[in-house]
């Protein structure tokens, strides 16, 4: 358990003499998790509305550890600037040094760190993103937001009922910890339940997605420093060769992935404890290897033996678990007043940390859809809204449902990562922090252009998983570790630079993201060609004009046959296709064929055959 006394304001915040319940309110929040607590202070920092938050759990936070301590930029730029948590972020958690990739290496014993291939981004971004100690960060909103005089607070409460209506106030009826009866009207209800998705339930909302996928998770009491999982003396760490690649900032400031197929295991600095688990595909991992805190323990010394020389002597606080946490909801805002937000909802997959991303986007909709008065407005806001909900959560779908066999591979992660980043920093993170997704003239627009990129994304996620499989079969591995900087690929850095642009209007706004179309389908291209290339072992390929220009980026499949035919058409031409960046750069991922398989037929997952 969290070491530790209970900090009094938990207390006070559940047993308020003075905290009077009233028959009116203007918001009705269901959970006191993350959603709801930030949703909440959104709307106290935005607005008079009066709040009532309702919460099942008599302590909040919980006792347990809380899971998802990860933030990326969106998230991160959300609590910071818009909830205007900063200086609490800084003070009590730790700024988060980005993502940051590792796999064994073939031939080594891989009980060293250096004996592991490194993928990352070397530099700070230009918004800060943070480790966040849920616990600790749940219960500085439940203070800021118990302070204000428009906030009420109830814990806990049980037999829940909510009764909607489409065109009157709704009935929320629910008893005290005294067994007292409850009932309150509200202008809006708001569901961030989490898991316990109370209104999807009600509702019959709840969806089943692609995504089958488990996790097992603890957290350790101290600091496991993974730059320090070595033979070698301080100063040996100090003065080793790879700091030219890696720098010298801590590493373990990092979200730091040990990856395989189909897995990852993530390592998460806290203030005086350490994150740990694992996230895994349940068709290719069995449970029942990582079911307990002891045997995830033992598993990860097996298969990254670097641990095996710190993680057994910890002293562990918690564990935790989910055996299916992937899923959809059919609709989560309406015209009629009611919304979902959080894993009330909707909740994809932990790899890149979005569940923060998609409550800052979910609770930006919803804050500005409680404030529009006009009930016309509000019905034309409800439906777009939805849509721009829905295409996010979305588009995220196939990073996890197809390709989550790539992550075993450093280059075709490598592809992979820098394709998804790129989408990511231009089509998610520059909007948000432009205030662009509540202007519905701009939000129309963007969707068009988002929606040019599903087709495009879907074909590269197939496409990469075949090339995985294809190499596992017809490339060596690579014997010693390589490093790679994700934004020597400039596509990516390029995208990154799109949130430099700030305050600009929706004209503006719009234009650059027709720069980044241009920009993402370059990327495209260069996928696909630079792993042609790497098939048909053939450099030219690359840079071959025609070949290039006439890559099909919705339809351009993983079938070698094809793919050397289709070049044996352009292979007369010496026309150069001029890149905009050097086009050499993954040139160090390239290995020996495989000796024993030059003549086999691999099958990819989907039933394409890729023949030799």
């Amino acid at each position: 358990m969290p070491q530790g006394k209970t900090p009094a304001f938990w207390t006070m915040c559940t047993t308020r003499k003075d905290m009077q319940i009233r028959d009116c309110y203007d918001v009705v929040i269901v959970g006191a998790g993350l959603a709801g607590l930030s949703l909440a202070r959104q709307l106290l920092l935005n607005s008079n509305k009066n709040i009532l938050l309702v919460e099942k759990r008599a302590k909040i936070p919980p006792a347990r550890q809380k899971v998802g301590e990860s933030l990326v930029q969106l998230g991160g730029y959300y609590f910071s600037k818009v909830l205007d948590l900063e200086e609490h972020l800084i003070r009590e958690h730790l700024m988060k040094y980005n993502l940051r990739f590792y796999w064994k290496t073939a031939g080594l014993e891989n009980r060293c760190f250096e004996d592991y291939a490194h993928a990352y981004i070397r530099s700070f971004s230009n918004i800060a993103s943070y480790q966040l100690d849920r616990n600790k960060f749940e219960a500085e909103l439940l203070r800021l937001n118990a302070n204000h005089r428009n906030f009420a607070y109830c814990a806990p409460i049980s037999e829940l009922n909510i009764s909607l209506s489409d065109d009157a106030r709704h009935l929320i009826e629910f008893e005290k910890s005294d067994s007292s009866g409850i009932a309150v009207k509200a202008d809006w209800v708001v569901d961030t339940s989490g898991r316990r998705k109370v209104l999807a339930r009600k509702m019959k909302l709840e969806q089943k997605n692609a995504i089958r996928h488990g996790a097992s998770f603890l957290w350790v009491d101290g600091l496991v420093d993974i730059d320090r999982l070595t033979d070698l003396s301080p100063q040996e760490i100090r003065l080793k060769k790879e700091r030219t690649e890696i720098g010298h900032l801590p590493i373990w400031l990092a979200t730091n992935h040990f990856m395989g197929e189909g897995f990852w295991f993530w390592v998460i600095p806290l203030q005086g404890k350490t994150s740990l688990g694992l996230a895994y595909d349940k068709t290719i991992f069995p449970r029942e290897r990582v079911s307990t805190p002891q045997k995830l323990i033992e598993w990860v010394c097996e298969e990254f033996p670097l641990f095996a020389r710190d993680l057994p002597h910890r002293k562990i606080l918690d564990y935790g678990g989910f055996k299916d946490y992937s899923y959809g909801c059919a609709q989560t805002i309406h015209k009629s007043k009611w919304a979902l937000s959080g894993e009330a909802g909707r909740f994809t997959d932990p790899l890149y940390s979005p569940g923060s991303d998609l409550i800052a986007v979910h609770n930006t909709l919803i804050t500005d859809a409680i404030l529009t008065a006009d009930a016309n407005e509000l019905a034309n806001k409800c439906p777009i809204y939805e849509i721009l909900m829905q295409s996010l959560y979305e588009s995220l779908i196939p990073t996890s449902s197809i390709s989550y066999n790539a992550l075993g591979d450093q280059e075709s992660f490598a592809l992979k990562y820098t394709w998804e980043l790129s989408v990511y920093f231009s089509f998610f993170v520059f909007p948000f922090i432009n205030d662009l997704i509540t202007d519905r003239r701009f939000v129309l627009a963007y969707l068009s252009k988002f929606s040019r990129l599903g087709s495009i994304n879907k074909n590269i996620q197939s496409f990469i998983s075949a090339y995985y499989q294809w190499k596992k079969s017809h490339r060596q591995p690579l014997c010693e570790p390589v490093f790679h900087e994700f934004t020597k690929v400039a596509p990516l850095s390029r995208a990154e630079h799109s949130f430099y642009h700030v305050g600009v209007a929706a004209a503006e706004a719009l234009s650059i993201l027709d720069a980044q179309l241009v920009n993402l389908r370059e990327l495209a291209r260069y996928i696909m060609a630079h792993v042609t290339a790497n098939v048909l072992a053939d450099k030219c390929v690359l840079r071959n004009r025609p070949f290039v220009e006439s890559l099909d980026l919705q339809n351009f499949r993983f079938e070698v046959g094809k793919m050397r035919d289709h070049y044996a058409k352009c292979a007369h031409s010496s026309e150069v296709y001029e890149w905009t960046f050097d086009p050499s750069v993954l040139d160090k991922f390239h290995t020996e064929a495989q000796p024993d398989n030059l003549d086999t037929v691999s099958r990819a997952p989907n039933g394409d055959e890729f023949n030799e």
